[in-house]
């Protein structure tokens, strides 16, 4: 009996040690989520860019209305980079669960 059961859990622990099927599949997901955000992300983030100037450009000395274009600038910019980093992020993601 004991012998069985050391023989199984020997074979658990050896099968834990190798990359589960379910983990490959998430990172796999990940990856193409990924993808397909920055296919998306890049043309809304000239937009959102491009309107910001435009605001601060047409905002006649309003300065309630350059601070809002300058902040729609600052926040695409950061969106856009946080979505470009998300490669790094999922890398670390994946180094720290092997």
């Amino acid at each position: 009996m004991c012998i069985s059961m050391s023989i199984i859990f020997s074979y658990s622990v050896y099968a834990a040690s190798s990359t589960p099927t379910l983990v490959t599949k998430i990172n796999s997901a990940f990856t193409k989520i990924q993808g397909y955000l920055e296919k998306i992300a890049t043309p809304i983030a000239g937009v959102c860019i491009a309107s910001g100037f435009l605001i601060r450009k047409l905002s006649l000395g309003d300065e309630q209305k350059m601070i809002m274009g300058k902040r729609i600038i600052i926040n695409s910019i950061v969106g856009y980079a946080g979505i470009r980093l998300l490669d790094i992020i999922i890398k670390f993601v994946e180094t720290v669960v092997k």
